[in-house]
């Protein structure tokens, strides 16, 4: 099936053909969404599970095609109906596992955590799941050349899916010095032009929105609507993961916003469908020192509040002005949600409990971690909720920020020790005290 999907602003509702590299309304300039015609498929809500379970069975035994084992491409009618399977452009993606945190819940006084480890992803976080969609729209609709912004994971999953593609080519605005050097090495490895500016993320989205005016070269941010489809199947696979049981919670760490935004917009079609029928509430935590959308919720987003990024160890979603803060602020008000910000000592001794209860999760997890934490002390998550945090990166993006956390002396920190290379030496320190 075709012609099932098309653009619309949120801003003035104006609609547009799904074609070429639209990502801003051309009536009002506003966000758009893509507007797909579901329905159409004629099948019931038990139908579509049933098909989808059915998807995730036979992707270890009888899948021929990459995308035929992609978390992703499982929902394919729901992510870009109008794609053609030939354009599909899959590592695979997606799948991650479901941990239940067990020792970690019950030492934040939850009964029933989860941590959904986008990490696992193919370059170790969640924005492969957007690439493959941007990607393949990019192939399909004829571009050669693909850019982003990025505070380091995007650059890598822009670069790694372009790299499947014979003559493609990535081109990634970085802001100097301000990323992982884990992560700066996978946009070189993977051969995108990779550009280190003078400037912060926010500076970086305002000039790859310039260059995608001036040459042929598609946008792929989270602007991009096409992003937000392939984003919207975390919220999806964490309801089967359940067994088609929908979580009271899931919580997400913000930068730029397009995460929250998109399983919102993701559960909201399901609801449509009658796929699940009650919603989760969202929960959208920041790091104090880049908190706008926080502030903003605090003022009842009665105005759009934007900042000066200041320095944070969760330097991926270090983001002044979140492009899509009205796709957010849409799912934060229809899914009940709240916002929350923490500190970066709340932040980092949550990025460190996690990876010492064997979670190796990135800061920016530990954000979300940290915020679920703090509501389930305020009473906002009761005990015997069901809470899904969304991990977005693995710890391994972040190895120094971890090196630096332990030997710097936090409230977890596990040094290592040097001793004199003796057998008396090692019995001694394995005999004292634990932190002595």
């Amino acid at each position: 099936m075709s012609g099932l999907s098309t653009f619309r602003c949120l801003a003035c509702g104006a609609s547009f053909p799904l074609a070429g590299s639209l990502t801003a309304c051309a009536a009002c300039g506003g966000l758009l969404d893509i507007v797909s015609e579901l329905r159409a498929f004629g099948r019931t809500g038990d139908a579509w599970r049933d098909l989808f379970d059915r998807r995730r069975a036979a992707a270890s035994s009888e899948a021929t095609r990459p995308f035929e084992t992609s978390g992703v491409w499982r929902f394919r009618e729901h992510v870009l109906p109008d794609l053609p399977e030939s354009g599909i452009v899959s590592k695979p993606e997606g799948a991650t596992r479901l941990y239940a945190a067990g020792a970690l819940g019950d030492e934040l006084a939850f009964s029933r955590l989860f941590v959904k480890h986008e990490g696992e992803n193919p370059t170790l976080s969640f924005k492969d799941r957007g690439m493959t969609a941007g990607v393949s729209w990019a192939r399909t609709s004829g571009f050669s050349t693909v850019a982003c912004a990025s505070t380091g994971d995007t650059s890598a999953a822009l670069a790694a899916y372009a790299a499947e593609v014979p003559g493609m080519r990535a081109v990634v605005l970085l802001p100097d010095a301000k990323i992982t050097d884990e992560q700066l090495s996978q946009a070189l490895a993977y051969g995108a032009s990779t550009l280190g500016l003078d400037t912060d993320f926010d500076g970086c989205m305002r000039l790859v929105a310039e260059l995608t005016a001036a040459r042929p070269v598609l946008l792929l941010n989270s602007k991009n609507p096409v992003r937000i489809e392939g984003q919207k199947t975390i919220g999806w696979e964490i309801v089967q993961d359940l067994g088609w049981r929908v979580p009271d919670w899931i919580v997400v760490p913000v930068g730029n916003a397009g995460n929250v935004s998109a399983i919102g917009k993701g559960l909201r079609e399901w609801l449509d469908l009658g796929i699940i029928a009650k919603k989760p509430r969202l929960a959208g935590v920041q790091a104090a020192a880049a908190d706008p959308f926080y502030q903003s919720y605090r003022k009842g987003f009665s105005e759009r509040v934007t900042r000066v990024a200041g320095e944070t160890a969760a330097s991926a979603i270090r983001i002044g002005a979140p492009v899509s803060h009205p796709r957010a602020e849409r799912e934060i008000r229809f899914f009940d949600g709240v916002v929350e910000s923490v500190t970066e000592v709340e932040l980092l001794d949550a990025f460190a409990l996690a990876n010492r209860h064997g979670l190796a999760i990135c800061p920016n997890s530990g954000v979300a971690l940290a915020g679920a934490a703090k509501l389930r002390r305020e009473g906002v998550i009761q005990k015997d909720d069901l809470v899904v945090v969304v991990a977005t990166a693995h710890a391994l993006k972040f190895a120094g920020t971890m090196s630096a956390y332990h030997r710097g002396g936090g409230r977890l920190a596990n040094p290592p020790r040097r001793l004199p290379a003796t057998l008396d030496a090692i019995l001694a320190a394995l005999d004292a005290p634990r932190g002595a």
